[in-house]
């Protein structure tokens, strides 16, 4: 259906007397987001929705399975198909509405008011039969449940990953391919689990006890998230891409950036390829206090992240904030790290662990 006839033609629920109470009730309400949904397709040259899922309520629907004539030239390309092709009909007495997609729905209305060319836009549309009895609106609460229950949701390690219109995430990969320290094998881990049948798990925002990676994809996302600071607007829209210039713009800026902040902090890349067993600057054996902190994802955040906030307020710049960051002692038992440091009674020996709350771990912050 064109964005037009779905604005025209699909209600929601409770415009057809369905969600008035919990008796009634067949699908939860619509929300705020929305609003981001519109932006995008306002916004986006590259914008795609998924299916919306319609309740067909009356109008008597009709299939009428086609059949397409074979001859000896398309009888391999037909077969197969007899059956699953046809005509859907109604006799004009039908109301549709949104089971699954309201969001999408609703989206797709206000974009089409304040938009009208994007109505001539298609979507796809699965239609499904709702009676409005007490079994037939069973039927469809479980089937709306079932839709929402069971989907699987792209993690944030995914969206890094895969997402073509936040900039951020377009430079986070960038930077693991162009970038002459992040590129290195085993300075970012990227997957916890790579399969010999395919199968990809994205690393988690944990380095491991035994784990020789100075950060990893999500923390190194959320790193260039807070040191893009004065970059061109356009970066801080997840849904819409930078112009290509902005993004070669913010690389440039964002590799100095990321440089000279792992100078400033305790010359963390020069002693990171020193050292030939990176998990040792870690935690040193027996000697864990002695440890560097920018080894540490949640260091990493917690300094990135004060850091932006030094910059928004005005209270430093950009240099003298990494002069600050130079004089600090990188030791993991020393302020202000040893805030979220706790070391073991036996003192002599040097040995703690990291406190892992987050509410601790903000106390860097």
């Amino acid at each position: 259906m064109s964005y037009a006839a779905v604005a025209r033609e699909i209600n929601f629920a409770h415009d057809l007397g369905g969600n008035q109470d919990l008796g009634t009730m067949i699908q939860r309400g619509v929300g705020a987001r929305t609003t981001e949904i519109t932006n995008y397709l306002l916004t986006n040259e590259n914008r795609f929705l998924g299916a919306i899922i319609v309740a067909a309520w009356g109008g008597a629907p009709e299939y009428i399975p086609l059949e397409m004539e074979k001859t000896a030239e398309n009888s391999d390309v037909l077969s197969g198909m007899d059956g699953n092709f046809g005509v859907l009909t109604f006799d004009g007495t039908h109301q549709f509405f949104a089971l699954d997609g309201q969001h999408r729905l609703k989206a797709i209305k206000d974009a089409v008011k304040r938009n009208p060319e994007l109505g001539r836009e298609d979507i796809s549309v699965i239609v499904v039969p709702h009676f409005d009895n007490e079994e037939g609106r069973r039927r469809t609460r479980r089937l709306f449940t079932n839709i929402n229950r069971n989907a699987v949701k792209t993690t944030a390690q995914e969206n890094i990953a895969l997402d073509e219109d936040d900039g951020f995430a377009i430079l986070t990969r960038r930077l693991l391919d162009d970038h002459e320290f992040l590129r290195q094998d085993g300075v970012v881990q990227v997957f916890s689990k790579v399969g010999a049948d395919g199968e990809l798990k994205l690393a988690t925002r944990q380095v491991g006890v035994t784990g020789t990676a100075w950060t990893t994809i999500g923390v190194l996302y959320d790193l260039l998230t807070d040191l893009g600071f004065g970059l061109h607007d356009s970066m801080s829209k997840t849904s819409q891409r930078a112009a290509d210039d902005v993004l070669d713009e913010s690389f440039d800026d964002l590799s100095v950036r990321i440089d000279e902040l792992l100078k400033a902090c305790g010359n963390m890349r020069e002693r990171y390829e020193a050292q030939s067993a990176p998990k040792e600057l870690r935690a040193p054996k027996g000697r864990d206090g002695e440890g560097h902190p920018f080894m540490r994802p949640a260091v990493q955040v917690q300094v990135a992240r004060a850091a932006r906030h030094i910059i928004d307020q005005n209270l430093l710049d950009w240099p003298r904030l990494l002069e600050r960051l130079s004089a600090l002692e990188w030791r993991m038992s020393a302020p202000p790290f040893s805030a979220v440091w706790q070391e073991t009674p036996d003192s002599a020996s040097r040995k703690g662990k990291m406190i892992a709350a987050k509410d601790n771990n903000t106390a860097l912050f």
